[in-house]
């Protein structure tokens, strides 16, 4: 009995990691693109094959989200929306994938916990299966996993995350992640050992819960990169990932479009589907 082929819509399929899902998807024999989207009208009407470097596809990018997704619910099979666009539509996007009965993948972050919780009040009451990762590397969840056993031995923590100069949220949805992660443990960290006062506002960066900071570099050069800092008296221990080429979130967002269709409801973050 053959094995059923996932429909798969790029939803952001011209910029730098949309190509990389499309190179990705092109390549899977369980999976097929039926169509593509992006904002930019340098791409408008282009096959997306070709911009994504892997050849001919026969499939024009198209700036037409709600077409594309009326097109997809067409397909015998359950679709997906895997969605590498900007912050400020992704809430958007996710909501019209859902009321479509399309299963979205969300790549995009800066999405704020109250749109995450109505999102997933909004996938509940459509039994529809969504997935929001802020990071699809398996170092990174490795990293986050090594930094909560960690956490158990280091009472101070301080996260250094590095990214791009076209990443438009900060700090990333990683850190703020792996923060949660932290911070769910119930510890309070940083245990204050003097009165603190910022020269210039933000120099001690931003506070997430349980007293955590993150601080964020915007370069070029850079790709993604995190720190998790833990101090004790006499001792440092650093945990660091970094990411060379986009190619190494592929196997997450390949395992994340052939898991999501087996979901009835929002799940938040990779590790939860590993």
């Amino acid at each position: 009995m053959a094995s059923q082929v996932i429909p798969a819509i790029v939803n952001g399929a011209g910029g730098k990691m949309g190509r990389e899902v499309v190179k990705a998807i092109a390549s899977s024999p369980d999976l097929k693109l039926v169509a593509a989207v992006d904002r930019n009208p340098e791409y408008i009407g282009r096959d997306v094959g070709e911009i994504a470097g892997c050849g001919p596809l026969e499939i024009p990018i198209l700036n037409d989200l709600e077409g594309s997704l009326g097109m997809a619910v067409q397909e015998k099979e359950l679709s997906v929306m895997v969605d590498f666009t900007h912050p400020s539509s992704v809430y958007d996007n996710v909501r019209s994938a859902i009321a479509y009965g399309i299963r979205p993948v969300v790549g995009t972050t800066g999405l704020s916990p109250q749109q995450i919780q109505e999102l997933a009040e909004f996938a509940d009451k459509a039994s529809t299966g969504c997935l929001i990762i802020p990071n699809f590397s398996i170092g990174m969840v490795l990293l986050q996993q090594a930094a909560i056993s960690a956490s158990k031995y280091f009472d101070h923590v301080e996260i250094i995350e590095l990214h791009h100069n076209q990443k438009a949220d900060a700090p990333s949805g990683t850190a703020i992640k792996t923060a949660e992660m932290l911070a769910e443990l119930g510890k309070p960290y940083n245990p204050p050992s003097v009165e603190e006062s910022e020269k210039l506002t933000g120099a001690r960066g931003a506070l997430a819960g349980e007293g955590i900071r993150i601080h964020s570099v915007r370069l070029p050069g850079l790709i993604a990169h995190q720190e998790v800092i833990f101090g004790a008296p006499g001792q440092i221990y650093t945990l660091r990932h970094d990411t060379s080429d986009r190619a190494c979130y592929m196997p997450g967002v390949l395992l994340a479009i052939r898991k999501v269709t087996e979901l009835k409801t929002l799940v938040y973050g990779l590790e939860k589907i590993l």
